[in-house]
């Protein structure tokens, strides 16, 4: 399982705090060694402040060691610095506590006026703003990302966009929703460093490149975590141009989650499966794993037997992938739609035997499944229980398949027309040559 993890790779993309979750999940599953995950812990909890945290990973780690004397040293600094910035931040609080600072917060759409507004009225310093960002950044070290949230949503209020700390901020907004699991204020503030980062010029286009590098892999745990997550996940990845060049260009592996949000999807349209599969044929020399190769083998190759194999492979991969192992059961009823779908669209009769086996039922569960499946894919055909059976029907083309049969000659008409047209034009042309003009 361990080939087809991704963890090593969407690891550098994220921030340490982000990557505790995928530690945690790696350490249940067990296909890792126990050791080197607490190990990985520590290295991430290293540059952070949760002393407490790396304290019990050391001692889970070495259970016959002392607890390092450099890790009790930076707990009490931790603490000192904790205290003397909320002690600072305490009047800044009591202001945005005010009822009529609510009030003015919800209607002011101009950070600078709202500023005035504060430093006119309550008293409030500049420098407060960058105490609310200290604050905060402290806080989310120490792992309280609800403080942090708090105080970077003032920060984000009171400063403008060019602000040396805004991005930052945002980035920070969005991990902690993120942390707290607080999806739909985590899709606002996706959104909104999106198109921050979508209007901003960075210094070169290699930076714009990872920034949205960085917020592709970021997007995972919001969208498949959010509701309208699966749907919002195509658009971006495969209809978003420039990010699906960032895709292509740094982390074609995200081609895995843009394929199980297409295919888990049920609102997806027929045609955006069609250019899934343009896409991951231009990457499969940089890319494949079960489930990209799943849909090559049913859309290109037709290959029903080894997409069999491979859907079984793509149970592994979801199981044990992070962001997937919830999509699992809609991925297998979904793909034995798809493979049941395509089937009957190339084969006038089909076995239900044959199918039952394939898709691991009886022949009762599988007859009985088959006929929803046929009123829910719309297909013409019908079940032969005597014969066991299913009987697809004459496929007529549809009005607008007649209209493109008739125009398929159309190209090939004009230019014989036009090559006439020219010829008698010619023939208008050319001169008379009679008997009197000698």
């Amino acid at each position: 399982m361990a080939e087809w993890d991704l963890t090593p790779k969407i690891g550098p993309y994220l921030d340490r705090h982000l990557v505790f979750p995928l530690l945690e999940f790696l350490s249940v599953k067990g296909f890792y060694d126990e050791t080197d995950l607490l190990r990985g812990k520590v290295d991430l909890l290293s540059n952070t402040s949760m002393v407490d945290f790396a304290m019990d990973v050391h001692k889970s780690l070495y259970p016959d060691m002392d607890v390092p004397s450099s890790l009790m040293e930076k707990r009490l600094q931790v603490v000192e610095n904790f205290k003397k910035l909320q002690g600072e931040t305490e009047p800044i609080l009591k202001i945005f506590e005010d009822p009529e600072v609510t009030r003015q917060i919800q209607q002011s759409r101009d950070s600078k006026q709202l500023l005035d507004f504060l430093i006119k009225d309550y008293n409030f310093k500049p420098e407060m703003v960058d105490t609310c960002y200290k604050f905060a950044k402290v806080q989310y070290e120490c792992g309280n990302y609800s403080g942090a949230s708090e105080y970077l949503y003032f920060h984000r209020i009171l400063v403008q966009s060019t602000d040396v700390n805004y991005l930052n901020g945002m980035w920070g907004k969005l991990a902690s929703e993120i942390l707290m699991q607080n999806w739909d204020t985590a899709l606002e503030d996706f959104n909104r460093l999106r198109q921050f980062i979508d209007e901003s010029i960075f210094g070169s286009s290699l930076q714009t490149l990872q920034q949205r590098t960085w917020l592709i892999h970021w997007s995972l745990f919001v969208f498949f975590n959010h509701t309208k997550g699966r749907e919002l996940i195509i658009d971006l990845f495969l209809y978003q141009k420039q990010y699906l060049n960032a895709i292509q260009t740094t982390c074609p592996w995200m081609l895995r989650y843009l394929s199980t949000a297409v295919i888990t999807n049920k609102s997806s349209r027929r045609n955006v499966m069609k250019d899934l599969v343009k896409v991951i044929q231009e990457e499969s020399y940089t890319y494949q794993d079960p489930i990209t190769s799943f849909i090559e083998d049913l859309y290109v190759n037709f290959d029903f037997d080894g997409a069999q194999r491979k859907l079984r492979d793509c149970e592994t991969v979801l199981v044990n992938d992070f962001f997937l192992v919830a999509c699992l059961d809609d991925f297998v009823e979904n793909s034995r739609m798809m493979i049941f779908e395509t089937f009957c669209r190339i084969h006038q009769c089909i076995s239900i035997s044959m199918l039952a086996d394939k898709l691991s039922m009886s022949p009762e569960e599988a007859e009985k499944w088959i006929v929803n499946l046929i009123r829910n894919a719309k297909l013409d055909a019908k079940i032969d229980s005597k014969q066991g059976t299913v009987v697809m029907g004459i496929d007529t083309n549809s009005p607008y398949q007649q209209l493109i049969e008739k125009t398929k000659a159309l190209s090939f008409r004009s230019q014989m027309l036009q090559m006439n047209i020219e010829k008698k034009k010619k023939a208008q042309d050319a001169p008379n040559w009679g008997a009197t003009d000698f």
